[in-house]
Order: C-alpha cells, then sequence, then structure tokens
C-alpha cells in the first residue's frame, strides 16, 4: 500500500510543502521570500524568521489542496540537509512536532539526493544506473545513482559552486537579485563566442569556479576603465559568453565521466538545471554521443518540496526513519 506522506523543504529561501498519495504528488506549495532582493543574496536570519511566518500557511495549503486531512497521513518527512542551519532548523523543528502529535513517523531527506529523485516524479524516468549533474548554488556534482538510495559522488566542485557563479557574475553585471535567471535570459540573445573566459581542468571530475569569477571581475573592470558604457553597451555579449564558459566547465567533467563508465542514462538536476543553456547544451551533447537525458520539469528544479516527499516514499518503502533526536546538518553529504 503506497503511503500518504506529508513533506516539509526549507533549506534555503523557499518554505514549501508537499503531499504525496498513491503514488501521486496531489500538492506541491511553494512559498518565495522578497525580503532578500534588497540585499542582492539571502540572508540567512531573515530567511529564518520568513520560514517560521511562511510553514504553517503553506502546510494548511497543501493539506488543503490534495484534499487530505492530518489524520490520513502516513508519515512526515523534512529536509535535513544541506542548507542554511537556521532554514533547516524551522522545517525540522515543526515536522518532529508536527508528527509527534499525530504519532507518526518522520523521515529525513538529504536535499542533493531529493534533486536527483526529483526524476522520479514524471515521466520519463532514467534507467539505472545513471549519471546525473547536479547544479545550484551550493553545490555542483557528478554523481553516479545505482538506485533510488545508494549514490555515489564521482566528482565535485573543491571550492565554489556553478550557481553562485551565475549569481556573482551576475551581481558584477548590475543585474537585480537573483542574478542568474536573469543572465540566462540576456544570453539568449547574445553571442556566446564574443569574449573568452578560461575552462578550468581539475583533475579527475572535480569542479572549480573560483578562477573563471576572478577571470570576469578582470574583464568588467579593465573594460568599464576604458569605457565606462562597456556593459551597458554588450551586455547580451557578455552574459551568452560568460554562460557558454561556465556550461562548458560542466559539459567537459560530464563527457568525461560518461565515457570512463560507459554510462549513457545522463540526467540533471538542481536550481541549475532551469538553465536555458544548459538543457539546449544537454540536447546538443544527447545527439552527439548517443545519450538518453532526462530534465525535469521547472518547477522540480529549484527548491520544492515534490522532490523531499518523492525521496521520502523511497525511504518510507525501504524503512528508513529517523527519530526525534534528528537535527539538521548544513553540510550532509550524500552517503557512499
Amino acid at each position: 500500500m503506497s503511503p500518504t506522506i506529508l513533506a516539509i523543504e526549507s533549506s534555503c529561501d523557499d518554505t514549501s510543502a508537499a503531499v504525496f498519495k498513491d503514488g501521486k504528488i496531489l500538492a506541491n506549495i511553494v512559498a518565495t521570500q522578497a525580503v532578500h532582493e534588497k540585499y542582492g543574496g539571502v540572508v540567512p536570519e531573515l530567511a529564518s524568521r520568513a520560514h517560521e511566518q511562511n510553514i504553517i500557511p503553506v502546510v494548511s495549503q497543501a493539506l488543503l489542496t490534495a484534499n487530505i486531512t492530518k489524520s490520513e497521513l502516513n508519515a512526515v518527512a523534512f529536509t535535513r540537509g544541506p542548507g542554511l542551519l537556521g532554514a533547516l532548523l524551522v522545517g525540522c523543528s515543526f515536522a518532529k512536532s508536527f508528527a509527534l502529535g499525530l504519532n507518526i513517523p518522520i523521515i529525513e531527506v538529504n536535499h542533493m539526493q531529493a534533486h536527483i529523485l526529483a526524476h522520479f516524479i514524471e515521466e520519463p524516468k532514467p534507467q539505472f544506473p545513471f549519471l546525473c549533474l547536479t547544479v545550484s548554488g551550493g553545490h555542483t556534482q557528478i554523481v553516479l545513482v545505482k538506485n533510488y538510495l545508494e549514490m555515489q559522488v564521482l566528482g565535485q566542485t573543491t571550492d565554489d559552486a556553478v550557481g553562485e557563479a551565475f549569481d556573482k557574475s551576475a551581481k558584477l553585471l548590475g543585474l537585480p537579485y537573483p542574478g542568474g535567471p536573469m543572465l540566462d535570459k540576456l544570453a539568449q540573445t547574445g553571442n556566446p563566442n564574443a569574449y573568452s573566459f578560461p575552462v578550468v581542468n581539475m583533475p579527475d571530475f572535480n569542479f572549480s569556479f573560483s578562477g573563471i569569477k576572478t577571470s570576469i571581475l578582470n574583464f568588467i573592470k579593465n573594460n568599464t576603465q576604458a569605457n565606462p558604457n562597456f556593459i551597458q553597451a554588450h551586455l547580451p555579449d557578455i552574459c551568452a559568453s560568460i554562460q557558454q564558459a561556465l556550461i562548458q566547465t560542466l559539459m567537459k567533467k560530464l563527457v568525461l565521466a560518461a565515457k570512463e563508465t560507459g554510462i549513457k542514462e545522463i540526467a540533471i538536476a538542481g536550481g541549475v538545471s532551469a538553465n536555458s543553456g544548459l538543457r539546449q547544451t544537454m540536447q546538443e551533447y544527447a545527439n552527439k554521443y548517443k545519450w538518453n537525458t532526462y530534465i525535469p520539469a521547472f518547477q522540480y528544479c529549484t527548491d520544492n518540496a515534490a522532490m523531499v516527499v518523492m525521496t521520502a516514499h523511497f525511504k518510507y518503502l525501504a524503512g528508513e526513519f529517523a527519530d526525534q533526536y534528528a537535527s539538521p546538518d548544513p553540510r550532509l553529504r550524500i552517503a557512499l
């Protein structure tokens, strides 16, 4: 019998709740936080306070949308990490209290594992084993996915995440927060070959983005000193060139991992997988290397509780439950 599960996601600046029943996502409610816009980035303390304000209305709306009563729930799931400690604490505390009041078990979920398992919400679904490029504001990884609950990180960033590189580049260009999506939008009308930025070559399947961020900073500084209107005059071309360099950095390692493992089932996940340039490049590489590629629907790329409840479903079936001593782990890793 398929369980009925409520899941809560609160790892960063989106408060989300989802309900799963009879093998389907019945509700996936997300409340975003506009409070961070004037700061140009997420302020952890403000994020925590906003989660406290949003979590009860979001959970109530999810249950109402799903037409589910609290007494029908079999478990409550929550994101344990990675993420912002204060933000995670709100979701974790609420989930444990809610489940304790209903006398039902709780399920802790790894945020990055959930991004990967978002691929199993809708068709088409990848076949095991597959490679997943997980790309977000905090993480950049190539993960070998052996089954629903067994995953191995083959490579990851040694410094900054690609999502952070997108956002920092956008900020340097004077684009409003969140800058990554705006950079992507401008890049669609620009020439990706107008300017050249370095594609850093790290050992094995690892990544590095600190060097390319420095080169972008120097590029902007040098050109604006020579011409104060340089950015405004060439903005789409600059965005397209930056985006191409970041995507090529990702794809170079993904191609290497696919060749060395012999796996042709290739997926992408995480907030940056919503980037139009990356999605298009994935399709091009699929044709070139005869990959079967999988890209989640846009609503399941960014942080959401649907991916958390999907992961919780598989953990419920495997009997993997947490206890009331479970606590947030901002640096939680995918278990090998």
